[in-house]
């Protein structure tokens, strides 16, 4: 499958509700993608410890009533398949109930996340709605069983280029040496499934980030859960 090709597969919303979903909350948007590896060796305590957390996530930035405004999610699951859900505010975002099986797709969930990336942009560009860097978070506890090399390149650049900021987490037996091609510095190892905690952490430093003007350079504090490698 070709780049273009993902592009032309994301799932989009229909333009008349969004433009009017803009309308009613013209806030700034911090959008976020989280790359969940659902993969067969996620089975058990792994993907029961990373669906807790994305409830945590939800209620953390619920909490926080300006972040509830402008913290949009999307969640791309990975394994044989790519699944991905289109961007959604935090309040309409409901964490799904998922399923370990099937090999890791990974470079195919970066493409995508980069393509959906783009095309977010492009409509908050059309309604006239400010954003700041995106993030994207890659968490997974293998390596890819498909091509990675040219999705890996796409994230050096995009990063190089400030499109958006990018940090791959592994788990258990994870291929650091991929993820460190894939993410450099921002290739860390986390400590046990604290998945809550590291959850808890990516809400604090997005509420942190929508708190400040879309020009600022925010300092977002280093987490103690997990160790770089």
């Amino acid at each position: 499958m070709t780049y273009d090709a993902v592009l032309t597969q994301i799932p989009y919303s229909d333009p008349i509700e969004q433009a009017i979903k803009f309308a009613e909350n013209a806030e700034p948007r911090v959008p976020v993608v989280v790359l969940a590896d659902v993969s067969a060796s996620m089975t058990g305590a792994p993907i029961e410890a990373l669906m807790t957390g994305l409830k945590v996530f939800r209620e953390e930035v619920m909490a926080n009533p300006l972040a509830a405004k402008r913290v949009e999610v999307s969640l791309v699951s990975f394994s044989t398949t790519v699944v991905a859900t289109p961007f959604t505010s935090i309040d309409e975002f409901v964490p799904p109930m998922l399923m370990a099986e099937g090999a890791t797709s990974m470079g195919a969930a970066i493409n995508k996340a980069i393509a959906m990336l783009r095309q977010r942009k492009n409509e908050y560009n059309e309604n006239g709605i400010d954003y700041y860097r995106p993030w994207v978070l890659l968490l997974t506890d293998g390596e890819p069983t498909d091509e990675w090399q040219a999705a890996a390149k796409r994230v050096v650049a995009g990063v190089k280029d400030k499109e958006f900021v990018f940090i791959a987490v592994g788990i258990a037996d994870a291929n650091f040496t991929v993820l460190r091609s894939i993410a450099g510095e921002k290739a860390v190892h986390l400590d046990g499934l604290k998945f809550s905690e590291m959850f808890v952490w990516l809400s604090q430093s997005l509420s942190s980030i929508s708190a400040s003007a879309v020009s600022d350079q925010v300092t977002v504090a280093a987490p103690t859960l997990w160790v770089v490698n």
